[in-house]
Formats: structure tokens, sequence, C-alpha cells
């Protein structure tokens, strides 16, 4: 990139992130026999570890780059709850979490052996109406002094005024952009920035047999539902970000991919980072795409500092 880690100086960054929060929970072990109940393999775990997961996982990859993060989401009364606000503050994010007495935390566990995934469990439940209320007014309250705004949709109901929240961003001058969810992009309607990844771009757009064909149909979602951007992260191919007269593809860094999971949210964060701080799109998303290279060469939910960033 030409710069060094002390150019990488983002602490006047705000970002404001709110969405779906969870605690990714990982139990590595030892397979050396199939159990006589049932054609299951047995683990033997010897290690456990947890990260904050989903939106929370965004504040966190923001905040590792220097940014100033404020998190909004709901999470249940619970020891997961309380974990996650523990490993945020850890990171360096103000997290802002409503308790909801009624909802379990969504938990993702999962069980890992011969460095394989072989079991994920999942723990989750949608998030009170009363407890939604109380997130919205927060929000509300910290759009002031933040220019952007990370949306993360993981589709768990966290989001459900989702279209209040961009339509509130953008009145307050607010860049905002989302990582959506499902087939329904309306309800993103007015978003600065999208950014989904080719299968949920597919899932919107329906298949092409092109380049050209791929092309058309991401302009035309993006005139369609009012955005300045649409990044779509394509894995192995790398990003493409699509503007009004501009198609930018940056090819990938990853030099060795060891999981994925996570990658979206730093993909998402960095760009946020990096466009709260004054830089430009094109080199935005240079850097969510070298960040998301090196993230994808780390085990499970991770961050990327601006160390590694500029290394």
């Amino acid at each position: 990139m030409g710069a060094s880690a002390a150019e990488a100086d983002w602490s006047g960054a705000q970002v404001l992130v709110a969405g779906d929060v969870m605690l990714d929970r990982y139990w590595f072990g030892e397979v050396s026999r199939i159990s006589p109940e049932a054609p299951v393999p047995v683990v033997r775990v010897r290690r456990q570890e947890e990260r904050p997961g989903g939106a929370a996982n965004v504040a966190r990859n923001a905040a590792a780059l220097g940014a100033r993060v404020q998190l909004l989401a709901v999470v249940g009364a619970d020891e997961a709850g309380e974990r996650l606000s523990s490993m945020l503050r850890e990171a360096g994010v103000e997290a802002m979490l409503t308790p909801d007495h009624s909802l379990t935390t969504t938990v993702k566990l999962r069980v890992i052996g011969r460095q394989q995934q072989l079991l994920r469990i999942d723990f989750e439940d949608p998030p009170a109406a009363s407890a939604l209320e109380a997130q919205w007014a927060g929000y509300q309250a910290s759009l002031e002094g933040r220019p952007l705004v990370i949306l993360s949709d993981y589709g768990k109901g966290g989001l459900a005024r989702v279209a209040q929240m961009i339509a509130s961003a953008r009145a307050a001058g607010c860049v905002v952009l989302v990582d959506p969810k499902g087939d329904d992009y309306e309800i993103y309607r007015g978003a600065t920035a999208l950014t989904p990844n080719l299968t949920e771009f597919r899932q919107v757009a329906g298949a092409w047999a092109s380049e050209e064909q791929l092309r058309d149909k991401a302009q035309r979602l993006r005139v369609d539902l009012g955005l300045e951007a649409l990044l779509v992260t394509r894995s192995e191919e790398g990003m493409t970000l699509f503007r009004a007269g501009e198609v930018l593809h940056v090819p990938t860094q990853a030099k060795e991919v060891y999981d994925v999971s996570g990658a979206g949210d730093t993909v998402i964060s960095t760009l946020g980072v990096t466009l709260a701080a004054g830089e430009d799109w094109p080199r935005a998303v240079a850097l969510a795409n070298r960040a998301a290279g090196i993230v994808v060469g780390k085990l499970g939910t991770a961050v990327v500092h601006r160390e590694e960033l500029f290394g």
C-alpha cells in the first residue's frame, strides 16, 4: 500500500455499529474413535475459546484498527450476554447492550477436531419488542457526532427497524453501510452502500452467465435501491465495487485460506473505518480487500490490526 502503520492513525474515526450480536464458542479436541452409541466421532475436548461474533465482531474489528466505536445491540440477561459485554470492553468497544430477560443470547458453538469443524450448535431467540424499542431510542441518541453507521444484519431480529434506522442516519448526514441478509433488499433502500457476498447477491439478483451480466445486475440493483455504492465480495476472486459510471475490481490478496467465517465482518468494518477517516472509495475498498486476505488466514472470527494491514 506504500503506507506505514503510523500513517494509519484512524483514532479520529468514529463509527456506530448496530445489529445482531452473538458469542462464538470453539471446542477444540482430539478424535481417535467412533462412538459405540452412534456412528459419530468422539471428540475429547482439550481447549475452549470464545470470541465476539456478528455485529460484535464488526465492532471489535473497527476498534482494532484504531477507531472510536460504539455498539448497540440486544442480548439476553444471561452468562453469554455478560461475557460478550466483558470481551467488548476489553477490546475497547463502547458497548450499549440492552438486556432482554426473555431472550437467550445467540451462541454459536463449534466443535473442532483434527483442524476440521465437526459440528455447530446454535442457541438463539428473537428479541422482544420492548428491548428493540429501547435499542431504537439509544440508536437515535447516538447518531449525533457519528459520521458513519454500520448495520450488521444476521437475520436474528436485532434490526427489525432497519429501514427506519437507515432513514434516521441518512437524515442526520451519516454514511450508512449495511451487511445485508435474506432476499428482500427493499428494506435497505437509501443506504449509502451494501456489502453482500456473491451468494447473497445471487439470491437477490438471480443468476448470470457473464461478467457483463453481473455488472448490469449490480448496477441495476444499486440504482433501484438508491445506493451510492454496491460492494460485492467474491471470495477467491476478490471484490468488485459498483458506483455510478464506475466498476472497480480488486483481486484477492489471500495467501492461504484457513477459515472464511467472519471475513464479511472484517470487510465492512475496514471499509467503514477508512471512509470515516476520510479515505476515498477506491482506497477504502483496496484496504478492505487486504484485510479480508489477512483474516481468512486465521481461525474463526478474528480481527486485523492496522499494523498487519500496513505491514
